[in-house]
C-alpha cells in the first residue's frame, strides 16, 4: 500500500479532523510540521492553489482541504465508516457538514476582528449553535454518529475544542452550557473518547498561540 504523510499544524482545527479520522481508520501515516511562516517547498508544490494546511499526501498524490480528505480517507480504506451506508442518511450528513463548515467561519471572525464585524459574528456563532443544539442529529446519542464518531462529530469538533480559546483571548461569549446542554453533553462525549483525547492539542498552549496571533493581527490591521 502506498505510504500516506499529512502536511499540518499542530494548533489548527483543520489538521486535527484529518488526524482523528486516520487515528479512528487505523490508518498509520507520517506526520510533517509545517511552519506556516515559512511555509515547505512540498506544501506549495501539493496545494499550490490556496498554499495551506492541511495537505495529505498518499502515494504521490496529494488531497487538500479538511473534510475533502476525509471524504477522501471514508471512500479509500472503509474500516470504521464515518459515512452512513443509507443514501438519505448520507445525505444528511453531508448537509450538517456543509452546514457547520459555512456556519462556523462566523466564530473564527469572532477571533480575528472587533468592533461591529465582531458583534455580528458573535450573534451569527450564537445562532449556529442554537441550531445544532435544536435539530442536530444527535437525537440523544452520545456522539452525531449515534454510539460511534461519524464525519459529522469530526467536522464539529474542530470547532468544538477551540471555541473556548476563541472566548478567552477574544473576550467573548459564545457558549453556555445552559444554554446548550445536548451539545455540551456532546462536547463531554467526543473528547473524552479515547481517539479524540489523545489527538487533541494542549488547550493552554492554544491559547498562548492564539493569543499572540490575535494581538499580531489587530496590531497590523485598520482596527482601532
Amino acid at each position: 500500500m502506498d505510504g500516506v504523510k499529512l502536511h499540518g499544524f499542530w494548533a489548527s482545527p483543520y489538521s486535527s479532523r484529518v488526524i482523528w479520522a486516520l487515528k479512528l481508520k487505523g490508518i498509520p501515516f507520517d506526520y510533517i510540521e509545517e511552519d506556516l511562516s515559512n511555509k515547505s517547498a512540498l506544501l506549495l508544490q501539493y496545494n499550490p492553489v490556496h498554499k495551506k494546511i492541511p495537505v495529505l499526501v498518499h502515494g504521490s498524490r496529494p488531497v487538500c482541504e479538511s473534510m475533502v480528505i476525509v471524504e477522501y480517507l471514508e471512500e479509500t480504506w472503509p474500516q470504521y465508516p464515518l459515512v452512513p451506508s443509507d443514501p438519505h442518511e448520507r445525505a444528511v450528513v453531508r448537509f450538517w457538514v456543509k452546514f457547520i463548515d459555512e456556519k462556523s467561519l462566523n466564530v473564527w471572525t469572532v477571533y480575528r476582528s472587533v468592533g461591529e464585524e465582531q458583534e455580528k459574528a458573535v450573534r451569527d456563532s450564537v445562532e449556529m449553535l442554537s441550531i445544532l443544539e435544536q435539530h442536530g442529529p444527535n437525537r440523544g446519542k452520545k456522539f452525531f454518529g449515534g454510539d460511534d464518531i461519524n464525519i459529522v462529530d469530526i467536522a464539529f469538533g474542530a470547532v468544538a475544542h477551540w471555541v473556548g480559546t476563541i472566548e478567552e483571548v477574544s473576550g467573548r461569549k459564545l457558549f453556555d452550557a445552559g444554554k446548550f446542554p445536548r451539545l455540551n453533553a456532546w462536547m463531554a462525549n467526543f473528547e473524552s473518547s479515547p481517539m479524540i483525547a489523545e489527538n487533541l492539542p494542549d488547550q493552554e498552549k492554544l491559547r498562548e498561540i492564539f493569543a499572540r496571533l490575535r494581538e499580531k493581527r489587530l496590531s497590523s490591521s485598520t482596527y482601532e
